[in-house]
């Protein structure tokens, strides 16, 4: 782990020395099931095969805290994940599960579409998404319907979002910079004088933009705390 000392230093580390802490805290299948909590929390979601739970493993610089299934869109549940000490903890992660895989069956489709369009409405705790997009596909259907459906929060500031362009070590630099201006500019439809709107390429394979991403959570929880200093539109930045 990072020394305080070096993390007091580095924004970055500090940031990643903090998501480090992540530890498993409960499981659950339905809304009411979850525990309440007075903590902000800070939601992970994005289609099946978007990287989702490697993203968060890579975040937390942890193997297997997030678990991928060997069958996409198979885990039903949303699992939580506390932050900071463990006798204070400071914020929650919500692993939402993957959305948009076609061999689950229609029924269990409607029922989580349903479950993550309360959760995404009207979770009290809720503070912040994270929405997982793989960059060589951009924003799908799906991916837009689920920011329509925290639209409103989003745009008050009562929830903070952060849009990550996954696997962006497949894309070269033209690519990457049509992904971006593509998702910014449906992004741009969300934007407010309240809203706190974020974008970032991604790689959990190359660590890009694993830092910033980093620094932007820990200043949703902490927000004495700087945000990344850097304009380049590859790193996390207003769209």
């Amino acid at each position: 782990m990072t020394s305080p000392a070096l993390a007091a230093q580095d924004p970055a580390k500090k940031a990643l020395s903090w998501t480090h802490t992540a530890r498993f805290l409960t499981t659950a299948t339905r809304l009411d099931q979850l525990p309440p909590n007075e903590l902000p929390e800070i939601a992970f979601v994005g289609r099946s095969n978007a990287g989702k739970s490697t993203a968060i493993n890579r975040l937390t610089q942890q193997k297997r805290l997030a678990f991928a299934s060997n069958t996409p869109g198979r885990t039903q549940h949303i699992n939580l994940f506390s932050l900071g000490p463990k006798d204070e903890p400071d914020a929650l992660f919500a692993d939402l599960p993957g959305y948009g895989y076609a061999a689950v069956a229609r029924a269990a489709k409607l029922r989580w579409q349903q479950v993550m369009a309360e959760y995404l409405a009207e979770r009290r705790s809720l503070s912040g998404v994270v929405l997982m997009v793989d960059s060589r596909l951009g924003l799908t259907e799906l991916d837009q319907q689920l920011l329509a459906w925290v639209a409103q929060r989003v745009g008050t500031g009562e929830v903070r979002l952060l849009v990550l362009l996954t696997k962006a070590d497949k894309l070269n630099r033209r690519d990457a910079d049509r992904a971006l201006a593509a998702t910014q500019e449906v992004l741009g439809q969300l934007a407010t004088d309240d809203a706190d709107l974020s974008l970032s390429l991604f790689s959990a394979l190359s660590r890009r933009g694993v830092g910033d991403a980093a620094q932007v959570l820990h200043g949703w929880v902490h927000p004495v705390a700087s945000k990344p200093e850097s304009s380049d539109p590859s790193g996390a930045a207003p769209p």
